[in-house]
């Protein structure tokens, strides 16, 4: 890798932490850097969950507070995730690149849409929140499935997590986010160190790559205060569509 070539991840990479710290959505820039530059699809997507690992974890400690009040129903929960995100990474391991490449296009459409979406599918209000009941029965199935999906590919994860969680958890908006954020570190770890035995992780792109989403999470707090959230929806929805449309034309 050469330095301009290694300068160049590691800017997508400071505008996947940015992008991440002011609306969500880093992982179509990390994920997209990676297969235009070459690196074969599974292993760009295996590598792009294990530069966001870091944000997972330190949005986590954020919420510390609120995690200690839903701690409870967080077990169940973290066990299903284990499970869905061992088969979600197993199925992706099946495949070979041209065939995932080919699903590619359509995994991000759908990402897209769902992000697009995002401001709709958030939870509502605190009190409609805690007056929607906790359903012991589907919370855990629907979290399965959800993270079949997060271990296969990932981008628009949390947008989709946060929906399906204020369907069936009882709680307002940052403590579903507080429980998501716990969840996806629980996918995430599972998922990379499927991803890793698989043989599937760029590691010299990990070592580039984490640096700057670290950095551009930083400076996502200082950009969050001052430029419209929906300058930088439109910017990831883009991309999205873009990377879209470069898959069907190219697969």
């Amino acid at each position: 890798m050469s330095v301009l070539t290694a300068s160049l991840f590691f800017i997508a990479a400071f505008l996947s932490g940015v992008v991440n710290a002011v609306a969500g959505g880093g992982t179509f820039i990390t994920f997209g850097a990676m297969t235009l530059g070459g690196v074969p699809p599974i292993s760009a997507n295996a590598t792009s969950s294990l530069t966001q690992f870091p944000g997972y974890v330190t949005s986590t400690l954020a919420y510390w507070t609120d995690i200690k009040t839903i701690w409870r129903k967080a077990p169940v929960l973290m066990l299903v995730s284990a499970l869905g995100a061992v088969g979600g990474s197993l199925i992706l391991l099946s495949l070979d690149n041209p065939s995932f490449r080919a699903l590619v296009p359509w995994l991000l459409i759908a990402a897209t849409a769902l992000f697009a979406a995002g401001p709709w599918l958030k939870p509502g209000s605190k009190q409609a929140a805690n007056d929607n009941p906790s359903n012991p029965i589907a919370g855990p199935i629907v979290q399965f499935l959800t993270s079949i999906y997060g271990g296969f590919f990932g981008a628009g994860l949390g947008i989709m997590m946060l929906a399906t969680l204020g369907l069936t958890e009882k709680g307002d908006y940052h403590r579903l986010n507080a429980l998501k954020n716990l969840l996806s570190i629980v996918i995430a770890a599972v998922a990379i160190v499927i991803f890793t035995l698989g043989g599937v992780v760029s590691w010299l792109h990990v070592l580039v790559m984490v640096p700057g989403v670290a950095l551009g999470g930083y400076v996502g707090v200082w950009t969050a205060k001052r430029l419209p959230q929906i300058v930088v929806r439109l910017f990831v929805i883009a991309v999205g569509l873009l990377l879209a449309a470069y898959y069907f034309a190219f697969a």
